[in-house]
């Protein structure tokens, strides 16, 4: 046992052991500059809490989680960075290993078991035993270790080598696999790189006349300006190629190599007529009175490029071969990453002080390693849920907006960070008499004073100060970070409801958002429902079902509408509500005392 003194005035009973506690959300602020699209959510709570209450609203149904969890080196910044366990505590890493495991198995849950990611950061202290411990989480899943360099400069360490990576965890959920990118990871990017057009006349041995005698065969250039006329038939083994007749106003090459051998073209005369067609021809430079000219020619590989649209056909020249962009080829990423863009120092708090000119928070993420990382695993889902249950600064909901720009998606994050105040902020504050609780306090927490100003900052483009970003966003989408994104927004507060109120059904306002997110936290949140029942955008209410037949037409009428609650204890009017409902819609039962259907039982240590 352990025995700490604290002071009374610091003490607040929530709940005594094993009785059950009520969350609910409190809406503390939203942006809105997205239209229709879902709202991003920020969640101010212990985190454990908040994973339990989302269980109700997203189990099973989350496709990536990105999580940077402490990494337990000892240091004393904020709550969920390092400061977890002392760094000469005997139990140091038992205790991180069971504060993870907790939290874990709760965002198993969470994921989609069909189809889904776990990406988790860490340092050499915990690597190891949280290899061991995702292992034993997800024995079904396959899961890769990556290292990615995050401070080129390194960390100095006396007598030890300078750090520069971090390493991360990738659990692949169920049939869940990476999409390809333009780039390994490793060496500089291969996206961007310009086609190649190969010489059209063959080399080596196979590649002399006698061997392919139909490979040899005449090209036609117009005299006057040198541009392609025609192609030729292929010349009997034992023609003598002078002897061939160009064509009035022409003159013709044949592949001859440079130290005078006849050798042969890449194609055959009736390809090169069908490539030439196409614009897969390409043609060298020609002086006046020259009767020379290199011909050029696409190899399969790369026509299969341009087909797919791998590259983009920008237009013809003036002998119709194609204009043709630069190669995206998808490529499988390595397990070692160097990329200039990951540095944390530079994209990470450089580019949160352009956002957050007067505050600081210690060691973000690089916002495109995050942006990299998700990619993998969302591209292809443009309505994927993302959650991030350590979520510090906001990177990852500010990641996922990037992705949503970068292809119209409508991705939506969900945050959670609590609203710890730095150790060295509390010293001061106490000092001053100040306590958990009180705004002077809580303006200075993690989730006040970075993450939802960096958020609106992100989505309006504009400082807390109310100033434009003066900094614009770099490699894969470049565009001035005023410009802001189309996005929507809130953040909520996790609150602990008492058992008293909960039975008097006083509290449906403080679940309201709860029910609006498990509909997909999109439209208007029903947070009233004295008038019997109400329907929004996409999903309905009824407290009353006396008033059944009302109810029933709105949301028949309404094609958005996809899930209902249903409020009642009576097994016999619920099945008779659902028997009335639309095939699409789904129904969902709420007890008349709503928040039990929430309760969380106390005695599941969150610690």
């Amino acid at each position: 046992m352990e025995a700490q003194i604290a002071s009374l005035s610091d003490l607040v009973v929530v709940a005594e052991f094993r009785d059950p506690i009520f969350p609910g959300l409190i809406s503390t602020g939203k942006v809105e500059r997205g239209g229709d699209k879902p709202f991003h959510t920020v969640i101010n709570a212990e985190n454990f809490h908040a994973l339990q209450t989302l269980l109700f609203t997203h189990r099973g149904k989350v496709d990536c989680i990105y999580i940077d969890p402490p990494y337990n080196t000892g240091a004393k910044d904020w709550k969920y960075n390092n400061d977890y366990v002392e760094g000469d505590d005997l139990y140091r890493h038992s205790k991180w290993l069971a504060f993870m495991e907790r939290r874990l198995l709760l965002a198993k849950e969470l994921l989609n078991p069909d189809d889904s990611a776990l990406i988790v950061t860490i340092d050499e202290k915990e690597y190891l035993r949280l290899g061991m411990l995702l292992e034993q989480t997800f024995p079904d899943a396959r899961i890769q270790m990556i290292t990615s360099v995050i401070n080129p400069s390194g960390s100095s360490r006396t007598g030890e080598f300078s750090r520069s990576d971090e390493y991360i965890y990738v659990v692949f959920i169920g049939s869940a696999s990476l999409v390809p990118s333009g780039e390994d990871m490793l060496r500089p990017s291969v996206e961007g790189r310009q086609v190649r057009w190969e010489g059209l006349a063959r080399r080596g041995a196979n590649g002399r006349r006698t061997a392919r005698p139909n490979l040899f065969y005449p090209i036609f250039f117009n005299c006057a300006d040198g541009t392609f006329h025609s192609v030729g038939q292929p010349l009997a083994p034992n023609a003598d190629r002078q002897d061939v007749q160009s064509p009035v106003g022409a003159f013709v090459v044949f592949p001859i190599g440079s130290d005078g051998t006849e050798v042969t073209w890449g194609i055959s005369a009736d390809k090169f007529r069908a490539y030439v067609s196409a614009g897969y021809v390409k043609f060298g430079p020609w002086q006046p009175g020259s009767r020379r000219r290199a011909v050029y020619f696409l190899q399969s590989g790369t026509i299969g490029a341009v087909e797919r649209g791998d590259i983009e056909i920008l237009g013809a020249d003036g002998d119709g071969t194609l204009i043709l962009g630069t190669l995206n080829k998808p490529v499988r990423p390595m397990t070692t990453w160097t990329k200039q863009s990951h540095s944390a120092g530079d994209y990470g708090s450089t580019l949160l002080r352009y956002m957050l000119p007067d505050r600081r928070f210690p060691f973000p993420k690089s916002l495109y390693a995050v942006e990299d990382a998700l990619r993998f695993f969302v591209k292809d889902k443009p309505n994927a849920v993302v959650l991030d249950f350590f979520a510090g600064s906001g990177t990852t909901t500010h990641a996922v907006m990037r992705l949503n720009r970068q292809d119209g998606g409508r991705r939506q994050c969900i945050s959670v960070t609590n609203n710890e105040v730095s150790a060295d902020e509390q010293k001061s504050l106490r000092t001053k008499g100040l306590r958990p609780g009180d705004p002077e306090w809580e303006q200075w927490g993690i989730c006040n004073h970075i993450t939802k100003p960096r958020i609106r900052a992100a989505v309006t483009g504009r400082t807390p100060e109310d100033q434009p970003i003066k900094s614009d966003y770099k490699f894969t989408d470049v565009f001035p970070m005023s410009d802001g994104f189309e996005e929507n927004a809130e953040f909520f507060t996790l609150t602990y409801e008492s058992p008293l109120r909960v039975s008097s059904n006083r509290e449906f306002a403080k679940i309201a958002p709860l029910l609006w997110m498990r509909a997909g936290s999109r439209g208007r949140c029903i947070d009233d429902v004295t008038a019997g029942w109400d329907v929004a955008e996409t999903y309905g209410v009824i407290a009353d079902l006396n008033q059944t037949e009302g109810f029933l037409k709105e949301v028949t009428s309404n094609d958005g509408v996809s899930l209902v609650y249903i409020v009642t204890d009576e097994d016999r009017l619920f099945e008779s509500v659902v028997r009335e409902l639309p095939e699409h819609v789904e129904p969902v039962r709420l007890y008349e005392a709503y928040l039990r259907n929430f309760e969380i039982e106390t005695g599941r240590n969150s610690l």
